[in-house]
């Protein structure tokens, strides 16, 4: 399976910024494109961003579409998601994962093995 540890969620203030990893585990990044999701409480996991193996293009759900920003770094095995001007309805658990396709689609893909995602909390 591939997995990825995500980290570098927390609790922020509206308006406030986080900077969230994920680093891939046991396999190369480099041949995939990778998406970000996130799942909210009492709501299904939704795709947010993703980003094309090169990084060369990338897609974005209209909700953070100018608020946030993937980018990955191939050498470090690692895809990072830059969040600004966050927002209460940001707060859930946010999770990577290879796309579906190996494309840009925010589709989830189904029968993942999700990992431990990393919790962010947008609250004053």
């Amino acid at each position: 399976h591939l997995q990825f540890v995500e980290s570098g969620g927390g609790l922020v203030q509206p308006g406030g910024s986080l900077r969230l990893s994920c680093a891939a585990s046991g396999f190369t990044v480099d041949y995939y494109a990778i998406g970000w999701f996130r799942q909210a409480p009492g709501k299904e996991r939704e795709g947010v961003s993703s980003i094309t193996s090169s990084g060369g293009s990338t897609n974005y759900a209209d909700s953070v579409k100018g608020r946030f920003t993937i980018s990955r770094d191939n050498a470090k095995n690692t895809v990072y998601l830059q969040m600004v001007s966050l927002k209460p309805e940001d707060t859930g658990v946010y999770y990577c994962a290879v796309t579906v396709y190996n494309s840009l689609a925010l589709d989830i893909p189904p029968g993942y093995n999700w990992g431990q995602g990393t919790q962010v909390t947008v609250s004053s």
